[in-house]
């Protein structure tokens, strides 16, 4: 088959990195296992001591650790052990100085997310331990909306999106101290050789995992749990060659959201993502257990969702696409093979064009070859809907061999070219043809 000779070809492809065979214990260097004083410097002199010497582990041993932001750098691995629990400081200024980053698709400087690589080479997170951003309703979390008392994160985004749009030079694009754009947990920012295996990762200010400008990553059997504003499992940025396995997402936004950059800043850097796996992974709360968009002006081809679980009455959706004409961006070869859907709340798999801005812009979103096979679900409100703009219908949507059950409408199919139904049933009614 070829589509699954394409998927096995990336997999191929992606190597996990070796590290050599050196090891830096954190407590070495000053870290308090105690949890009492600030670990910090202990841990990113561990870091680049280990990165000076050509490469190797650091350590964090059983204990609890208090730190800021750290910097992972070339061939080394940063390894949390089962009894380990690093806890990441509330206070904004921990996370300075500011860092070349990207905020919902739009390059910047801004607080440098939790654990930050820019431009390494072979990095890694592995072990069984616990990574705690700490954000909750009085840290972070508050700045989206201006809760709790504390400022909004509304005049400096809209400051940001505006930049962008005039194509202010990103080096003026200065945001941190006074400003209210919240980072992301783990971020690897034009890396290559990413591995992040075993630990838990939760509590993020914002996005999660979220790497960007990537090349080669694996994250696998992670558990990814958060349930502020936008905390998104894992937000694979015009990334390419990426592979996300057997892991635990229980979130207050997407599950996965594969991005490539939002608007004027997305067709600026115009890279997308592609060859993207995604598969044995369990889906709990969240928006979306596999979302394409919205910042996706970059584009998307070749993402393989195969063998997920979703169960959740707090799902929102199973496959979602969203983008709009002020997006922009080509989708293709979206394909969503034998997943299980225990329970949903709204739709089974919605391609959504009418997003936010609707069709406001000037850049039209092209979305084909949409396949999905070997589908169960149960629950939710609709089965298949599909909003998309008479001028750029979606074209090669696919679903065959699926059972779809416990829905309210069956299928909402606006602007669709020839979509093709093979052995689908909905409620128990078989479709082999579309309904508009």
């Amino acid at each position: 088959m070829i589509l699954k000779g394409k998927k096995e070809e990336i997999m191929r492809q992606i190597k996990v990195p070796v590290f050599p065979d050196r090891r830096f214990d954190v407590t070495r260097f000053g870290a308090d296992s105690g949890g009492k004083t600030d670990s910090t410097a202990a841990f990113q002199q561990a870091i680049d001591e280990a990165h000076q010497k050509g490469g190797g582990r650091v350590t964090v041993p059983k204990g609890v650790f208090l730190t800021g932001a750290l910097r992972l750098k070339s061939n080394v691995e940063l390894h949390v052990t089962k009894d380990a629990v690093i806890r990441f400081s509330q206070n904004p200024a921990d996370y300075l100085p500011a860092v070349l980053t990207r905020f919902e698709g739009v390059e910047l400087y801004n607080y440098s997310p939790l654990i930050y690589a820019y431009e390494a080479e072979n990095i890694a997170i592995t072990g069984g331990g616990m990574l705690d951003g700490q954000a909750d309703d009085r840290h972070w979390w508050p700045w989206k909306r201006g809760t709790n008392g504390q400022p909004s994160q509304e005049k400096d985004r809209d400051a940001l999106f505006e930049m962008a749009e005039r194509n202010v030079p990103v080096e003026e694009r200065r945001f941190g101290t006074g400003h209210y754009l919240r980072p992301n947990f783990i971020q690897p920012y034009r890396c290559k050789n990413v591995f992040i295996q075993g630990v838990t990762v939760m509590n993020s200010p914002m996005w999660q995992i979220h790497p960007v400008l990537c090349e080669n990553v694996t994250v696998d059997g992670v558990k990814v749990i958060g349930h502020g504003p936008n905390t998104d499992g894992v937000d694979p940025e015009s990334c390419k060659s990426m592979i996300i396995k057997n892991c635990l997402f229980d979130n207050g936004d997407d599950c996965i959201a594969i991005k490539s950059g939002r608007n004027a800043d997305g067709r600026r850097i115009n890279v997308p993502s592609e060859n993207i796996v995604i598969e044995n992974n369990e889906m709990k709360d969240g928006h979306g257990g596999v979302t394409i968009g919205s910042e996706i002006s970059g584009g998307v081809k070749n993402v393989f969702a195969e063998g997920n679980l979703m169960d959740s009455p707090n799902l929102d959706r199973a496959l979602r696409i969203k983008t709009n004409s002020v997006r922009g961006g080509v989708l293709k070869n979206i394909y969503f093979y034998h997943n299980v859907v225990k329970s949903l709340k709204q739709e089974v798999i919605a391609i959504d064009m009418e997003y936010e801005e609707g069709d406001a812009g000037e850049f039209k979103p092209v979305v084909r070859g949409i396949e999905v096979d070997e589908l169960k679900s149960a629950g939710g409100r609709y089965g298949i809907r599909v909003l998309a703009y008479d001028h750029s219908p979606v074209t090669g949507l696919k679903v065959t061999n699926s059972e779809i059950n416990d829905v309210n409408i069956p299928m909402e199919l606006k602007n669709v070219k020839d979509p093709v139904f093979s052995n689908l049933y909905i409620n128990g009614k078989r479709y082999d043809s579309p309904e508009q």
